[in-house]
């Protein structure tokens, strides 16, 4: 059995931690086991799950570039104790570099940098995460990438090009969010939703995501359809923030704030329409699972087009007004009618039964060809 150790913030329920947990799940994990490198003290939602399933947590003092001599003696500290490890992949963006580094020191030969973004958020952190991304080429020696724009980002044109990197598709439990009439029924009855026209959006609430735009376009909604509801699933910094737009636009008894849930596959069923006016994504793996649910997607055109896998997305601009979008919803709001759409996901290669098996040999390959 190989040990491969993955470098994330922490193993909450997120998009790059839950499509980890979509491919550990399927791993034979007499083969392959998973082990993670948190960098935030914080527990996760998956921590005990990973547990059960014979992974190991671990807790960097974090990516603090004041406490970088700190992280140094850490991870070799764990290197020399877990000998075992031979496999690294970073999952943190630009910040990535700080494990590469690490292991590149403690002379850890397979060095993966995975990117999930197809943009580098333009926060206080900017000037740091530009240096880390410079240093990246130095510190990796596998490209893993889960669509172009995010490879585009983090690997440069001529790397695209030449095609010197490997897509690691967002795959998912198809199964899990395939349309059910039956959840959807109890799902709306639960939370009193019968009658209404749910808009769903499923993300955490940071400046990313696009939360305000999102409530300016529900407000044009609502001014149209009386039976409009907007379900916001996550949670995150910005959420407090959101929560006051939304009292002060009067929608507070039509938004409901579901919260971070570990059912989003029976609330897909509930959605109607479901939408994701993103500042930038990588390739978001709540997309593939709403195609799987068969919803009618819209996605704004800072998303990558590769989400686009049923006939039912359509893609927008940001520099539409939230008019111009709101309609779109209310036309979307018509295509109702739902299907099994295991084979579309499949064929697109987002299926975990299939995809998990693929990556399970490249991770036994890169083992045997480092000895």
């Amino acid at each position: 059995m190989i040990r491969v150790l993955h470098s994330v913030s922490n193993m909450d329920r997120a998009g790059i931690e839950t499509m980890l947990m979509n491919y550990y799940r399927h791993m034979d994990r007499e083969k392959v086991q998973f082990d993670f490198l948190c960098n935030k003290t914080k527990p996760g939602a998956y921590d005990e799950e990973i547990k059960k399933m014979g992974g190991r947590i671990y807790h960097t003092p974090g990516l603090n570039p004041a406490k970088y001599p700190q992280y140094l003696k850490y991870m070799k500290q764990l290197f020399e104790e877990h000998k075992e490890y031979r496999i690294v992949e970073a999952h943190n963006g630009a910040l990535g570099v700080y494990a590469l580094h690490a292991a590149k020191v403690n002379k850890i030969p397979v060095r993966i940098f995975h990117a999930h973004g197809a943009s580098i958020t333009k926060d206080w952190k900017l000037p740091i995460k530009l240096v880390c991304k410079s240093m990246l080429p130095a510190n990796m020696n596998h490209h893993f990438s889960c669509g172009i724009a995010a490879a585009r980002c983090y690997f440069g044109d001529k790397v695209v090009d030449n095609n010197d990197y490997e897509l690691i598709p967002n795959a998912i439990e198809v199964e899990r969010f395939i349309f059910n009439e039956k959840v959807r029924t109890a799902m709306r009855k639960k939370y009193g939703f019968e009658n209404k026209h749910i808009i769903g959006h499923v993300g955490r609430f940071m400046t990313q995501k696009n939360h305000a735009f999102l409530i300016d376009v529900f407000e044009e909604v609502s001014k149209k359809d009386s039976q409009a509801m907007l379900v916001l699933l996550g949670d995150g910094e910005l959420q407090e923030e959101i929560r006051k737009k939304v009292n002060e636009k009067g929608l507070s008894d039509k938004v409901y704030f579901a919260g971070n849930v570990g059912n989003a596959n029976e609330w897909y069923n509930a959605f109607d329409v479901f939408m994701l006016p993103s500042v930038w994504e990588g390739l978001p793996v709540v997309g593939v699972e709403a195609q799987a649910n068969d919803l009618p997607c819209i996605f704004s055109e800072s998303v990558t087009k590769e989400i686009g896998l049923s006939k039912k997305a359509e893609f927008l601009s940001l520099q539409e007004t939230p008019l111009v979008w709101a309609q779109c919803v209310l036309d979307k709001l018509k295509e109702s009618n739902r299907k099994d759409n295991t084979q579309l996901i499949t064929d697109n290669n987002y299926n975990i039964s299939y995809e998990a098996i693929k990556l399970q040999e490249r991770y036994l390959e890169l083992y045997e060809e480092q000895k």
